[in-house]
């Protein structure tokens, strides 16, 4: 019953709320990246990917675009893919003709949920409005690691509304759009806090110059985000820990034309981080989180004809207040076409990563922020530094050599400062999942892998990719233990007649064996999943994860389901 009202009062303060969304044809981006709003058709349903475990290295790889598919995938930690496997190879994109609409619902086993709806009105030739609403979650019992199959009755649900608004101007675009979040979970048993949730919020308004013929372009935006999380085990003794974060972030970009080929950007982003709440120890008077502006710059020269593609740039960060520094990285990609198939690239990039809570939430939601045990030392912090990646440089080949065949291998290394991860807090009971806190070391990466892929036409898609990894950590070496080591995807899409899509797929991760620390069984995934048109606009979709029933943990102490099914409908209007 409390679900249902959680599941309603969810939809209700959703609705009630602005938020930000884009139509299919364009997902909303994250906002520290430059947003570009474009909305002329239909809204397409394309399935999201799982929310992934930010600790991977960018990887650059070929671009490869989705087939429009009707089966869900499950978004919330228990059952999320780490970020570095690449989701299933689907071909072309295919749009849905002239549906506005899209509703889809689904349920399984541990009380699996998939809820998506989506419209998009088209209030005349050049205003266009996109809403959308989203809840995905679970709640079931668990089975413990570390324990004698101790059972946790864990839930976790995540809600999502947005609205975006786009006028079309003669040569520039004008988009409004807000943002509404919701995640409300619990801890394992013995944790000290039994339950959490982070609200957001967030408002953005923006132009963006779409005349590419222009000699000098220009965008430019703003940016309200607000969060709050409701715990943090600052003091046990303290029933109200939670803190409230406001970020006022201003982005743009100017651009100059040099012919045809070449082009001189500068572009400029200013972060304000504001905090209110529970801040510091009341106790000791200690202040954790103080308020501090961040500038980056960010100037490169860009070439592209038949044979050269050149990003030549530079990465430069100024912060003021907490987490005073001065760093410039390098900007630079380089990409040679020696013929139609085959490619040569190179890139050394960098740049600062604020770790703001989104950022915290994305890598470990169950994560926290505790007081600092002057004795550990382990890393752990009460207010993060931002990470910093000085450089993360790598050289790649691809290759098409048969129609429908590509590959591409490619090797790097990656250096970060002030390196954002997770480990369990308890150092005299490293094998305790009790609570987990955040962290932080300077670290190296060296990586190499390849991946390939072979679709046949409409009817069938093979891809697979691995990826080897070798971290090093300057001092806190069991940091490490939550980074993968070793990882491997295989996927399969079959499409045998026009009403049916099958996708056949295995995912494994392996993590870093620490030395007197706790080892995290490797991921290993074997899912499928399907989908059938029913009739014109109406879809009935199915997946299966876990098929082998594995016993497996993407966050330390924190178990997936194990064989876990969801299935619903879907309808296009």
């Amino acid at each position: 019953m409390k679900r249902s009202h959680y599941i309603i009062g969810g939809l209700a303060l959703a609705i009630s709320m602005p938020s930000c969304l884009q139509a299919q044809t364009t997902q909303p981006k994250d906002t520290t990246m430059t947003r570009t709003v474009v909305v002329e058709q239909e809204y397409n349903p394309d399935i999201m990917d799982a929310s992934k475990v930010n600790v991977l290295p960018k990887v650059e790889e070929p671009t490869v675009s989705k087939k429009e598919v009707e089966y869900a995938t499950t978004f919330f930690p228990a059952t999320s893919v780490p970020a570095g496997l690449i989701r299933p190879y689907t071909g072309k994109e295919v749009q849905p003709g002239t549906t506005p609409g899209y509703v889809r619902a689904g349920y399984g086993n541990y009380g699996n949920l998939d809820v998506l709806a989506n419209y998009l009105f088209r209030l005349s030739q050049k205003d266009k409005l996109n809403v959308r609403f989203q809840m995905d979650g679970m709640d079931g019992k668990l089975t413990l690691p570390f324990t004698d199959s101790e059972k946790w009755n864990a839930f976790y649900y995540r809600t999502r509304a947005n609205v975006d608004y786009t006028h079309q101007f003669n040569k520039l675009d004008l988009n409004i759009a807000g943002n509404f979040g919701l995640s409300n979970f619990n801890f394992q048993p013995e944790s000290a806090n039994s339950k959490q949730k982070f609200t957001s919020g967030d408002f953005h308004a923006g132009i963006h110059f779409t005349d590419e013929t222009a000699p000098l372009r220009f965008n430019a935006e703003t940016n309200l985000l607000m969060y709050e999380r409701q715990h943090n085990m600052f003091n046990e003794s303290e029933a109200n820990t939670g803190i409230k974060e406001t970020i006022i972030r201003t982005k743009g970009d100017v651009t100059g034309a040099i012919g045809d080929q070449q082009l001189i950007t500068i572009a400029l982003e200013m972060n304000n981080l504001l905090y209110n709440g529970y801040t510091k120890n009341v106790s000791t008077g200690d202040e954790y989180f103080k308020n501090y502006t961040t500038l980056l710059l960010n100037p490169y020269y860009e070439l592209d004809n038949d044979d050269w593609k050149l990003h030549i740039g530079a990465n430069v960060g100024l912060s003021f207040g907490f987490d005073k520094s001065f760093r410039i990285s390098p900007d630079i990609t380089a990409q040679y076409i020696f013929s139609d198939s085959y490619i040569v690239y190179a890139k050394a990039t960098g740049g600062k990563q604020l770790n703001d809570f989104r950022r915290l939430e994305s890598i470990c939601p169950y994560g926290e922020l505790p007081e600092a045990n002057p004795t550990a030392t382990l890393g752990y912090v009460q207010r993060p530094y931002d990470t910093y990646e000085q450089i993360n440089g790598s050289i790649g080949f691809k290759a098409s050599p048969y129609p429908g065949l590509w590959f591409n291998v490619f090797g790097g290394y990656q250096n970060l400062k002030n390196d954002l991860s997770y480990l369990g807090f308890d150092p005299s009971n490293i094998h305790s999942g009790s609570y987990l806190s955040f962290a932080q070391d300077n670290t190296d990466n060296l990586y190499l892998g390849g991946e390939i892929s072979y679709d046949y036409k409409d009817i069938l898609g093979i891809s697979a990719k691995y990826t080897y990894r070798n971290w090093d950590s300057k001092t806190e070496e069991y940091l490490l233990a939550v980074k993968p080591v070793s990882e491997m995807s295989f996927n399969v899409r079959i499409h045998p007649i026009s009403a049916l899509n099958i996708n056949l797929g295995y995912d494994y991760i392996n993590r870093k064996e620490v030395k007197e620390y706790a080892k995290m069984t490797a991921i290993n995934d074997l899912h499928i999943g399907a989908s059938y048109n029913v009739f014109k606009g109406v879809s009935v979709y199915a997946q299966v994860h876990n098929l082998l029933n594995k016993k497996y943990q993407y966050y330390l102490g924190y178990p997936t389901e194990g064989f876990n099914f969801l299935g619903g409908l879907s309808f296009r209007f």
